[in-house]
């Protein structure tokens, strides 16, 4: 975004950023870690289109950066949009003129990756992919995986409290950072980076910045605890008559002998058909089933691990003869049966757009739960259906519906409507892992508890008064006490270049 300077005017942006406030930020992070106007349009704007609405992207390099620019933004009313990977599917780091995006990709060092310890200390920057593989050096992981591995940052992931396929053995992102550090809304620093499990001294406040979504402050390091990785495993992929029998055999794999349960994917036969005609994938399975599901376990040897799959195999067909089940015979053949499921873009292929839904539901809940939305979903509008598969040993769906998006607003209400019901009275939740960003923050206001929306605001207030700390996400910035307190981008800007002396 270029922008045309207003009559009379020679030294903007764009008509809300003046030319002095982009320079004090490039005598802070240097001249070409400053982009504005078409030197934007290289970037890769991840998910979303928005993401580089703002127009201006600064990549500072350090935690002492960042406060810099913090610093900048609050004596001038500009708001701050962090961005990590950009792979959020809520809106979380879209960004609009007259406003900054802080880009974390300059700040990608693992500083200590301790064996002893079990411990990483590593700037939000880094990729997940990037600590799994030296962490793999030491034959530990950080006890947390997703499809997006590649380009998710630990900063984003401890910014939405990221779950992936572990969490129900290891916990979310909240269960494996055990300190970090973050820059608040004035540039001040809060500074914890403990790397030990065992902490009572006070209140943990960075459980404040862990799925705060940047609104409360940017994380710049962080302390993520590791865990011992497998030295084997092992996949099995079983089609199986209901969820209840999923739930039985992820029970049984739960008590295996060989080893522990690693993932336990589910994926719902419209998904799992469209999946495997989209990689021309078969292995002489039946692709009739209502549900597939991906289990892998880790151990000490691959061929005890195989043996424990045949026994739940074999117990499985004992209670439901209808099941099928493949044991992965190779890697070649376990990334097959990975890439079905982790390669949720044949969705987007088939659907453009298509609206997607992230759910948590008591496991327990689940049949009902789903029994009560399929056909309320086909009654809003002739052949709606969704596309469901999740991580099922946390209860985590997602639900993709078969329609190009958006949806009409009278549509996509009843959708909402009959996905969000009862979940908080039967303890469910209607964001598991994607967070609320911009896109949910209507569901959070019409579900959350008065008291908690009350204290979450408090705490905003308290710690970002100007509401300058990615607007408009999580809370919405015009709904309070935002208006009468951010200054007005039309009035006079510091020039503060030497915040970093400060």
């Amino acid at each position: 975004m270029t922008g045309l300077a207003p009559q009379g005017q020679t030294n903007w942006i764009d008509q809300a950023v003046p030319l002095s406030f982009v320079d004090a930020l490039r005598d802070v992070v240097g001249a070409s870690n400053v982009r504005t106007g078409e030197d934007t349009e290289a970037i890769d704007l991840g998910s979303n289109g928005a993401n580089c609405g703002a127009g201006i992207v600064v990549a500072p390099l350090s935690t002492g950066e960042v406060a810099a620019v913090a610093r900048i933004c609050h004596q001038n009313g500009i708001a701050i949009v962090p961005q990590g990977g950009k792979t959020g599917l809520v809106g979380g780091s879209v960004s609009r003129p007259g406003e900054i995006v802080l880009s974390m990709t300059r700040m990608n060092r693992i500083e200590r990756l301790d064996p002893v310890e079990r411990v990483a200390v590593v700037d939000a920057g880094v990729t997940l992919e990037a600590l799994q593989e030296a962490a793999r050096e030491h034959r530990l992981e950080p006890g947390i995986d997703l499809a997006a591995r590649g380009s998710a940052t630990i900063g984003g992931m401890v910014s939405t409290n990221a779950g992936g396929v572990m969490a129900f053995r290891n916990g979310v992102m909240r269960h494996r950072v055990l300190g970090l550090e973050a820059v608040l809304a004035d540039g001040s620093v809060y500074s914890d980076l403990t790397r030990v499990v065992k902490n009572s001294a006070g209140y943990d406040l960075k459980h404040l910045f862990i799925g705060a979504e940047g609104t409360l402050g940017i994380v710049t390091r962080v302390v993520v605890k590791l865990d011992p990785s497998p030295l084997a495993s092992a996949t099995a992929l079983f089609g199986l008559p209901s969820v209840e029998a999923a739930l039985r055999t992820i029970r049984l794999a739960l008590e295996s002998e060989a080893g522990h349960l690693r993932a336990a994917e589910a994926m719902w036969t419209s998904y799992f058909g469209l999946a495997a005609a989209a990689h021309g994938w078969s292995e002489g399975v039946p692709l009739d089933q209502p549900l597939f599901l991906l289990l892998s376990l880790g151990g000490a040897r691959e061929e005890a691990l195989r043996e424990d799959f045949e026994r739940i195999y074999s117990e499985v067909m004992e209670r439901y003869p209808e099941a099928t089940g493949i044991i992965a015979g190779s890697r070649l053949q376990e990334d097959d049966l990975w890439r079905l499921r982790e390669d949720t873009s044949v969705l987007y292929r088939a659907h453009p757009d298509a609206p997607s839904f992230d759910v948590s539901v008591p496991l327990s809940e689940i049949p009902a739960y789903l029994d009560r939305i399929l056909p309320k979903l086909a009654a809003i509008e002739p052949g709606l259906a969704p596309y469901i598969f999740g991580h099922l040993a946390d209860g985590n769906l997602h639900i993709i519906l078969n329609r190009r998006g958006p949806l009409a607003p009278e549509i996509a209400e009843g959708v909402e409507g009959v996905l969000y019901q009862q979940l908080r009275e039967i303890g469910g939740s209607f964001s598991a892992e994607h967070g609320v960003g911009s896109k949910r923050i209507h569901s959070l206001l019409a579900t959350a508890d008065p008291t908690k929306l009350a204290v979450m605001e408090r705490v905003k207030r308290v710690l970002d008064d100007q509401s300058i700390m990615n607007p408009d996400k999580v809370l919405p910035h015009d709904a309070w006490f935002v208006r009468s307190s951010r200054p007005s981008h039309s009035g006079s800007f510091k020039n503060v270049s030497n915040l970093t002396d400060e």
